[in-house]
């Protein structure tokens, strides 16, 4: 098991399996060094465990565990990809885009979720740039969806 892996068992969870794709196009691709993830939504088992808005269906609170959620499909999907994350040399930026009602401006707070993630799973090298946009609505009706880009050796 890698330290990421057990970092991430030391905070009280793990990667879950990569989900298989909806449509035309792969989890992760690699090119020249670096891991682009395609969008990753919040599946828990093959589901989303809530849909709707944030800032009406969905709270804050919910919403950044769903990022959080979302963060570890995409480091799982990272994984398939270079089979190993300790092999990730930085977390260059993380994409966040949240299904907000008209009324939410919290998108970079609902973002928190998946950096406090990645930040406390890899240290300094999960410092990483970040977007944090607000979207009428998502796949499925999820409230939270997120890309990461990676550079690994």
């Amino acid at each position: 098991m890698s330290r990421i892996e057990e970092k991430l068992g030391q905070m009280s969870v793990s990667l879950p399996p990569v989900a298989a794709p909806a449509g035309a196009y792969v989890p992760a691709l690699e090119h020249d060094g670096l891991v682009y993830t395609s969008g990753q939504l919040p599946f828990v088992e093959g589901s989303l465990p809530t849909t709707g808005k944030v800032g009406a269906e969905v709270s804050l609170e919910d919403a950044q565990d769903l990022a959080a959620v979302s963060a570890l499909n995409a480091l799982a999907s990272i994984k398939q990809v270079i089979g190993d994350l300790d092999r990730v040399t930085r977390v260059l930026k993380v994409t966040v885009f949240v299904a907000s009602d008209a009324s939410f401006t919290a998108q970079p707070q609902v973002a928190n979720g998946a950096s406090e993630l990645i930040g406390e799973a890899f240290g300094e090298l999960g410092k990483h740039v970040r977007s944090a946009v607000g979207v009428a609505v998502l796949p499925l009706n999820s409230p939270v969806e997120l890309e990461v880009t990676v550079a690994y050796e």
